[in-house]
């Protein structure tokens, strides 16, 4: 994939926790590499948590996971930020960062997403989040270099390399 100069940066976007409060500050990450996903509790795709756990235990400070609860895809994610970190975290174990729940499309798009989605901000490429658990991966350096629909396993070995890359 060819990556060119991103009109905007990754690293400007604000973010916040599942608490409400603190700030999650995507600027901290410079170095690392950064896969965010769109998450919901009550989705076929909900026991892909489990993966993206171990997937954060395996790579260790080589990668940041950050979970965004989203509730756009047929009412699956309808909990409260008390309710998905207790799922999460009695049902998972998650100790990967969750930011606040928030919308990954539409008029009322958190700019984050609004971001990862389109070209003309990220710089590499336009996509679409069509589902719960969509990936996207982004680089050291703050580029966009991988997207990755609902039905890629965060431990596949498409995800594997490319995290590696």
């Amino acid at each position: 994939m060819k990556i060119h100069n991103a009109p905007s940066s990754l690293y400007s976007i604000a973010l916040t926790s599942i608490d409400g409060i603190t700030p999650i500050k995507l600027a901290s990450f410079k170095g690392k590499k950064i896969l965010f996903v769109n998450t919901a509790s009550k989705c076929g795709y909900t026991p892909q948590y489990k993966e993206l756990q171990e997937l954060h235990e395996k790579m260790g400070d080589k990668l940041v996971i950050i979970g965004c609860p989203c509730n756009q895809f047929m009412d699956q994610e309808p909990g409260d930020k008390k309710e998905i970190l207790a799922f999460c975290t009695m049902n998972y174990g998650i100790t990967f960062q969750l930011s606040e729940k928030l919308d990954v499309k539409g008029s009322k798009q958190h700019p984050l997403f609004t971001w990862l989605c389109n070209r003309s901000q990220n710089g590499s490429m336009d996509a679409s989040v069509s589902w719960n658990f969509n990936k996207f991966l982004v680089n050291e350096e703050g580029y966009l270099v991988g997207y990755f629909p609902s039905g890629t396993k965060p431990l596949s070995e498409e995800m594997i390399a490319a995290i590696n890359k």
